[in-house]
């Protein structure tokens, strides 16, 4: 098999690595853009660090000043003592905004990204314009998806070899070929970290019954979402149907919803072309 790498997936565009202290939290994360072009916030899932949208920087750089994020507690930013639950992460991109002297941004996640960034429209509505949902938590209570999780992310981290941290990098992937030595090798990087076992005990929290329930969506709140919206949703999600993923656009006002086929859990990677058209069509308002 020919050997991918994500330096190819960078080729063509410049591109920045760095860190910035958003209140507190050095913050680590992958730039491309002018800063003269509107600000975009890419969040990754459980677990997971800036790396998920390689393949969607230079598409994105054209249009926006783009930055995909390691969050509070993943990769390689901070790992405070706090409670690792929605509204500290959201609490996280509010100051990554504002570290970087913008009073709004767009704001796209996936998986737990996007239950952040669905939380951070609910609770700063005048820090954004435009809201992508792809494959979001925040809605779906499915214990045999937290329990699964849960246990490929523990045994990832307590003994992050080659085939563990393949495993659960394929759970995100219908075509599972996409997982390749580049992206396991910088998840096992980060997994070695010290402390990464009770970081990840921590990050999991969200997949312990009673502490999804206190921040999961209701109807109400997601009604209280004003912000233009996207719900993307995948053929093959593992963590939740298509069916569930239309409630969600549902429930949102004027909310669009689009289905990738042939994709699983991130399809900003599987299947970059269309997802960037979709996505840059949306946040631009086209």
């Amino acid at each position: 098999m020919t050997h991918a790498s994500m330096w190819s997936d960078l080729t063509g565009v410049e591109f920045t690595q760095g860190y910035l202290d958003a209140d507190g939290i050095r913050t680590r994360y992958l730039s491309a853009g002018s800063s003269d072009k509107p600000l975009l916030i890419l969040i990754h899932g459980t677990g997971g660090h800036a790396e998920a949208y390689t393949r969607n920087m230079a598409a994105h750089a054209e249009h926006f000043w783009t930055f995909s994020i390691d969050l509070v507690g993943h990769g390689w930013s901070d790992k405070p003592d706090i409670d690792y639950e929605i509204k500290d992460y959201s609490a996280h991109v509010a100051a990554i905004v504002k570290a970087l002297g913008r009073d709004k941004a767009h704001v796209s996640g996936e998986s737990l990204g996007g239950w952040v960034a669905a939380h951070y429209a609910h609770t700063y509505p005048d820090m954004i314009d435009r809201l992508v949902l792809n494959t979001a938590g925040g809605w779906t209570f499915n214990p045999a998806v937290m329990e699964r999780i849960t246990r490929l992310s523990m045994e990832a981290v307590r003994d992050p070899n080659y085939e563990r941290i393949k495993t659960r990098l394929e759970f995100l992937m219908h075509d599972k070929s996409h997982v390749n030595d580049d992206l396991v090798n910088v998840r096992r990087t980060i997994y070695s970290q010290p402390g990464m076992i009770d970081i990840m005990q921590k990050i999991l929290c969200l997949q312990v019954p009673d502490i999804r329930r206190r921040n999961m969506f209701s109807e109400e709140q997601t009604g209280e979402i004003d912000a233009p919206t996207l719900v993307l949703w995948t053929s093959h999600d593992p963590t939740a149907t298509t069916e569930e993923g239309q409630r969600i656009a549902d429930l949102i006002p004027g909310a669009g919803f689009v289905v990738m086929d042939g994709c699983g859990h991130w399809p900003q990677f599987e299947d970059p072309a269309e997802f960037n058209r979709i996505h840059i069509d949306f946040l631009l308002n086209r």
